[in-house]
């Protein structure tokens, strides 16, 4: 469809800046401008040293594709928890988008369903950085080191608690590199906050919201009219889903801890309040006002954590600054099972990032999990994991993202942008040529590689001998030969797959271990 008739504006840098983040720069997109009737298209390729921006009517929605091609409007949506809405993403400063996304408690490996919202907030990393610039979005995900979980552990290993949180946020970090993660921004640890948290337990106490009882300093839930806006849960449902101690210096039930002691044996800080430690709560809290502010755009976790730990985030941080928001937008990614069940120690199916990435690649644990939306609750079963394997094999062999520039494109990014909507994106990729398909793998986060973690001690070598061997034989048409050479392999426990490749024609093979 060829353009409609424009109607040319020109307006200078300084009449848009207000309105345009940085990511226009040399692009021409679509887009709404407030003081402006209708849809204008924006050239901002020639945005360098104080030219012009060359303003056109159109007389087409956005997202419509004109005789360019590279049309695009890049309305951000997305769900927020605490408004119940999928809304359009407006960040607070352009500039530096600020997301905050609770991580790890460093005690033992991660499980599978720790990798979901790691997961799924680099791909919404990697989504505002498309949009906004890479140097305009600071991404804080923490580490928790310390907790009773974690000094339970060190007492049981006989060994320093600094050595289990160590050796585990190792551990952590080479699991999630596996799986194709960026690093955050900032990574902040709990025990690097501790004087944060102090100054905001002292604030909480100046303006009546916590109070000091028997070593303690307890959060006053009462003191905050509309505590759990975020859950929205009745008092006896917020008294049953915390897990609420009973304990005597509670002028409420509900009330929860931001300052506990610590005897000689625990790890503890000097505070007005005596030798001790900070409760969960409070450190995010912490943590993100270091890093973020008072006030950010994006907070994300699961769903698991909406309440109570979210909500007393909520708590902590708006009766510390007095405002009515901790972050603008609350994301939560859905419950995982395992083969149809909860996944716990008991019911046989506790799956860690580390022992599936001894059996599959990074990249098909990536794929699987993008297969259902975040919001959704997924169920990781073995054959979902060996489809994802199947896909992205099959796309490999024809465009492996390695070798393509990374970019949001077309009906992906469209899908991308609407609440991250990656089953959407993935139906778009089956349908792209193979280069546009590579460079969109490779801004999800995949870099091409399907190497079998299994294969250490395989003659691959030999293998491919074997495969080359095996496709003179097709082109000699002796298919008795390829047979005997096919099962050959598949005797010594190798799988082959054929395609061809969209270009020549030609037969392509790639071969996997069994499972």
């Amino acid at each position: 469809m060829g353009d409609k008739p424009m109607a040319k504006v020109a307006l200078d840098r300084k009449q848009l800046h207000a309105h345009l983040p940085r990511h226009v720069e040399g692009r021409i997109i679509s887009i709404r401008l407030q003081h402006l009737p209708d849809y204008y298209q924006l050239d901002a390729t020639r945005a360098g040293s104080g030219t012009p921006f060359l303003i056109e009517k159109r007389n087409e929605r956005p997202g419509q594709q004109g005789s360019k091609g590279n049309c695009s409007f890049m309305e951000l949506k997305l769900y927020n928890t605490l408004t119940r809405e999928k809304q359009v993403f407006t960040p607070i400063d352009p500039d530096n988008v600020r997301m905050y996304v609770c991580g790890p408690t460093v005690y033992d490996y991660a499980h599978i369903g720790n990798a979901r919202p790691i997961i799924v907030f680099d791909v919404l990393f990697r989504l505002l950085r498309h949009i906004y610039g890479a140097d305009h979005v600071t991404y804080a995900r923490n580490i928790t080191d310390v907790d009773d979980k974690i000094n339970a552990r060190a007492k049981e290993e006989g060994v320093p608690i600094s050595d289990v949180t160590a050796r585990t946020t190792k551990q952590f970090h080479e699991d999630i590199a596996a799986l194709g993660v960026l690093p955050p921004t900032v990574e902040p640890t709990a025990t690097g906050h501790i004087a944060e948290m102090i100054e905001m337990i002292k604030m909480l106490i100046a303006n009546g919201h916590a109070y000091e009882a028997d070593g303690h300093v307890l959060f006053n839930t009462p003191s905050m009219k509309d505590y759990g806006q975020l859950s929205r849960r009745s008092l006896d449902e917020m008294i049953a889903g915390a897990r609420v101690d009973v304990a005597s210096y509670k002028k409420d039930e509900t009330d929860f801890v931001l300052w506990k002691p610590s005897d000689a044996g625990t790890p503890g800080w000097d505070s007005p309040w005596g030798r001790g430690r900070p409760g969960w709560h409070i450190e995010c809290s912490a943590m993100s006002w270091k890093h973020l502010g008072e006030v950010f755009d994006i907070h994300g976790g699961g769903i698991d954590l909406a309440f109570p730990h979210h909500e007393n985030e909520i708590a902590q941080s708006r009766c510390a600054f007095g405002h009515k928001v901790m972050a603008n937008v609350w994301m939560h990614n859905g419950f995982l099972q395992v083969e149809g069940r909860k996944m716990s120690k008991s019911e046989g199916n506790f799956i860690t990032i580390n022992e599936l990435l001894q059996k599959w690649p990074g990249e098909v644990l990536r794929f699987n999990m993008l297969r259902t939306h975040y919001r959704q609750p997924i169920d990781w079963t073995e054959k979902s994991v060996q489809e994802s394997w199947d896909i992205l094999a099959g796309w490999y062999a024809k465009a492996s993202p390695s070798g393509a520039g990374p970019n949001f494109t077309g009906e992906v990014l469209e899908a991308l942008l609407d609440d991250m909507n990656t089953p959407k994106a993935i139906a778009a990729l089956h349908q792209m040529d193979d280069a546009s398909r590579a460079a969109n793998l490779a801004a999800l986060g995949f870099s091409g590689d399907l190497t079998d973690p299994r294969a250490g001690d395989v003659d691959e070598a030999g293998i491919e001998a074997a495969i080359a061997a095996r496709l003179e034989a097709f082109k000699a048409k002796d298919f008795a030969e390829a047979d005997r050479i096919r099962d050959e392999l598949t005797a010594q426990g190798i799988q082959l797959r054929d395609s061809k490749n969209s270009e020549t024609g030609e037969r392509v093979t790639t071969w996997e271990l069994k499972r």
